[in-house]
């Protein structure tokens, strides 16, 4: 049994509220943890916004399990969650599962540089507010046997993909962002690419895209 120590009790709750958010999304998602050194960072891709988050945590001491220095495991999201001792700041990995196809494809480590151009953070939880409104309003013009899955789907798919100023990242990262916590605070947001992806840098995690024409993977938004 591999048991992490977190850093305090802070970071112990703030990964528990980001696994919470991800089950909210898809009660069967799966995450792929990677800790070395002092750092645990944790990937999972809520099905709503098919983005990928992450969400990093600090070690309370270097991760050392016998000969191995690095982890590198798929778990499920559900029983890692059920693992988090937040008064003792520790966090039991559970029993590896077979890793979903977007768990084999992570963003790079290196080579990020920042894009200019995004708006301030107060802008973006304004662009996100004003999807929503546009997707309610015009789904509620909409007829009632005009009111499908694929319709609603449609409408979705014209709003959350369009960008966020020049910078080509699509609304629907910000969605993501906003919806998982991550633009919660003042400032400190940033963007940054690197190959094909964009990622979205807030304090409290990130959201990660392959660009579309950039080899992406089959996106759809719902």
């Amino acid at each position: 049994m591999t048991v992490l120590h977190l850093a305090d009790e802070g970071e112990a709750a703030d990964l528990a509220a980001f696994l919470s958010r991800l089950l909210h999304y898809d009660r069967g998602a799966a995450v792929r943890l990677q800790a070395a050194g002092t750092a645990l960072a944790v990937f999972g891709r809520p099905p709503s916004f098919e983005v990928l988050a992450i969400r990093t945590a600090r070690l309370a001491k270097p991760y050392e399990n016998g000969l191995d220095v690095m982890l590198d495991v798929t778990v499920s999201a559900g029983d890692f969650l059920e693992s988090v001792d937040e008064a003792a700041a520790t966090v039991v990995v559970p029993a590896a599962v077979t890793g979903p196809p977007w768990a084999g494809v992570l963003p790079p480590r290196g080579g990020w540089r920042e894009v200019a151009g995004l708006p301030g953070v107060d802008a973006l939880r304004a662009m996100v507010g004003a999807g929503v409104a546009e997707f309610r309003a015009r789904t509620r013009e909409l007829a009632e046997e005009r009111r499908t899955r694929a319709e609603l789907d449609r409408i979705g798919r014209e709003i959350w993909s369009r960008t966020v100023a020049e910078t080509g990242l699509p609304v629907r990262v910000v969605h993501a962002a906003q919806s998982l916590g991550f633009l919660r605070g003042a400032g400190g947001v940033g963007l940054f690419s690197s190959g094909a992806w964009l990622r979205l840098r807030t304090p409290y995690g990130s959201v990660a895209v392959r660009r579309v024409g950039a080899g992406a993977l089959p996106l759809s938004v719902r």
